[in-house]
């Protein structure tokens, strides 16, 4: 028996940057593991319907050595008896775009390329979908993960997947870069609401991201510029007490120990373990520690 699943997703190049990203939902369980592919550099794929993992590692092998998308979607699909049930999509590091939809994919099914992207969908609500979502793939502002993001809202907007949603994926890689790298690689296996739950953890990936240039720029000792980072990743996540620790400490570092106090304050109230920290943290691992824990006693 065939494994039908219904899905839409996008595959992209961002021509500014290079980047390479997919982006995915359905309802089904898990889907990250089995549709999204990317390789810096080299390029990323989406394989769906009756999905077939393979073609994912199987393109980027045969993009790393220098077959054009068109020519090595074409290849496998040839050798491929199951290929009128499949749905691929791949993009190269040329931008160069090819996608399949098998015509014994379950309506509503259908693709919709532009340039160096492809968005396709099968077992939808609508036909509008796959069009939906490459208009606003190219209408969106922002970072290609944040638009590949709203290709997924708007797929959504315009019925999404005829059963309904459960989980959902995101990543994205550099223009250049070891095979392992990722810029971007969210998952959300299981959610009543995946596409709010990846949205959460990509402003949260990106919070995180804010910290880990605070964390260089204190190391190079540029503290306010530090400083500005880990309030801005703070404000992206406000609920994060970690961030919220390391901010105040930023703080403390460029000079301004009234914010210290009340952002640490603030973090050790939601987790009181990062009291205990405090005191554990050496001058070379956090040169403000000593002077907040004496402001604390004090």
């Amino acid at each position: 028996m065939l494994l039908r699943t219904g899905t839409y997703s996008i595959v992209a190049r961002d021509a500014a940057s290079g980047a390479l990203g997919v982006a995915v939902q359905s309802h089904w369980f898990a889907v990250g593991p089995i549709v999204p592919w990317a390789r810096p550099g080299v390029g990323a794929v989406a394989t769906q319907a009756t999905a077939e993992p393979a073609y994912g590692p199987h393109l980027l092998d045969l993009l790393e050595a220098g077959t054009p998308a068109p020519d090595a979607l074409a290849r496998l699909l040839a050798d491929d008896g199951s290929a009128r049930y499949r749905q691929v999509a791949v993009v190269d590091a040329a931008g160069r775009v090819a996608v399949h939809t098998g015509e014994r994919c379950i309506a509503h099914a259908g693709d919709c390329a532009g340039a160096g992207f492809s968005a396709q969908a099968n077992m939808m609500a609508s036909p509008d979908v796959w069009p939906a979502m490459a208009y606003a793939f190219e209408s969106a502002p922002g970072s290609l993960a944040r638009r590949l993001a709203a290709a997924l809202h708007a797929a959504e907007a315009h019925g999404g997947d005829v059963r309904g949603r459960q989980s959902a994926a995101l990543l994205v890689v550099p223009a250049a870069g070891e095979a392992w790298e990722a810029a971007t690689d969210l998952r959300v296996d299981d959610s009543d609401e995946p596409l709010a739950e990846l949205d959460r953890l990509l402003d949260l990936r990106d919070a995180y991201e804010l910290a880990n240039e605070g964390d260089e720029l204190a190391g190079a000792g540029r503290h306010v510029e530090a400083g500005d980072r880990y309030t801005r990743a703070s404000a992206l996540a406000p609920d994060s007490h970690e961030l919220l620790f390391w901010a105040g400490l930023a703080a403390a570092q460029a000079g301004d120990m009234q914010t210290a106090l009340a952002r640490v304050e603030r973090a050790i109230e939601l987790r009181p373990s990062w009291r205990e920290l405090l005191d554990r943290l050496e001058p070379d691992i956090a040169p403000s520690a000593g002077a907040v824990r004496e402001a604390l006693a004090g």
